[in-house]
Order: C-alpha cells, then structure tokens, then sequence
C-alpha cells in the first residue's frame, strides 16, 4: 500500500506527531506513531531491569512484546500511554531505539500495522522515510529551531537533553535520522500545525 503512505522524519520536537495526526484526521487515514513504539520497550526494559546498551536482552524483549497503539500506547495489555514520557525514558529510549535487533523487530511491526490500516497511514519516526518506507510518495522531513523544538515539549525535555538524542540519534549504526534525499523539508518554526499541514498537501501526490 505504498501509494497510501506518507512518511515523515524529523528530530525530537519538531512536530512529527502533531502534525501526524493533524494530516490523519484531515485525510481520513491512520496514524502510525512509531517513536511511541520504542518508547513502550523502554518502559518494560527499564521495569525488567535490563541493561539498555544490550542488543540481545532487549531484543529478545522488542521481538516477544504486544504493542496496540490506538487512543493511547498499550503494552503486553497495560496501558503506558502516561508513562512513556516521563524523564526516565526520554533518558533510555534513545539507547534502546539505536539497538539494531530492536530496531529490526519494530521495522516488521511497522510495516504489519501500516498494511492493516483500511485507506492511508501517516507514519512519523526518524527512519521512515529512509529504512521503513523509502518508496513512499511523499516522504516528509520535518525540522524547528532548537529553542522552538525545547519549547513544545512542554518541560518534559530541556535543550541539552534534545541536542544529546540528536546526536545519538543522527550518529547511531542502525539507521540513523538523516534526510531523504528525495524528502519536503517543512522548517515548522513559528508555523501552526494548521500551515505545516496545507504545506504538506500541495505535495501529495493527486492532491488527495
């Protein structure tokens, strides 16, 4: 169904799952929000004690887990949808997302959910448009200013706290945030969620 995908990139902050879902509710498609994926296996990870450096442990862990993102994130049955914002996996996730087994298995579900959805699905991660889906039509990259990017995530991270998953984001082995070559660059600075979307749709393919 990759004529029914648009993929969005972008760092942390700089409006991924906003205007996600904003372009989801507007088309009448489904919403894939894949960084809440890991941030669920960083929630049991961290609960089950496990070393987050540790491919093998925690991919043993990614490949088993039940994961329904719906209204909220549920995982194995429980629902972490307040949970996986908290500082303590905000710290995490960027190590448990870097893990190549973790990544691999998240890809597969990825790709599962994305092929289950009824019309379309605007999938928003920081490989979607490079490893998930790179024949997706319209493939999004999506970046702020570092003070705006602080800014909307509403004291949950500071500036030094975004610049580190930057870098580990941009930086790790397995598929690291980089831009599509053949991706829009949307710079969401100062820009409501209303005007990234009108921006993204003179870029839809048949102006669906």
């Amino acid at each position: 169904m990759s004529g029914n995908i648009i993929a969005i990139d972008g760092p942390a902050g700089s409006g991924k799952s906003t205007i996600a879902r904003a372009l989801a509710e507007r088309l009448g498609w489904t919403y894939l929000d894949t960084g809440a994926m890991y941030r669920a296996v960083t929630v049991l990870a961290i609960r089950d004690h496990l070393d987050l450096d540790d491919d093998n442990q925690v991919g043993e862990l990614a490949e088993r887990v039940t994961i329904i993102l719906d209204a909220g994130v549920t995982v194995n049955g429980e629902d972490v949808t307040n949970v996986i914002r908290t500082p303590e996996v905000n710290l995490g996730v960027s190590h448990v997302a870097q893990l190549p087994r973790v990544r691999e298995a998240m890809v597969v579900r990825q790709r599962e959910l994305a092929h289950l959805a009824d019309a379309g699905v605007i999938v928003e991660g920081r490989d979607i448009t490079t490893v998930v889906f790179p024949e997706a039509p319209l493939k999004v990259y999506l970046t702020a200013s570092l003070a705006e990017r602080a800014k909307r995530r509403g004291g949950d991270e500071d500036v030094a706290s975004i610049v580190r998953r930057d870098d580990i984001d941009a930086n790790r082995d397995a598929s690291p945030l980089r831009q599509a070559d053949d991706a829009v660059v949307v710079d969401t600075t100062g820009l409501t969620p209303d005007e990234v979307v009108e921006e993204i749709l003179k870029w839809q393919p048949n102006n669906q």
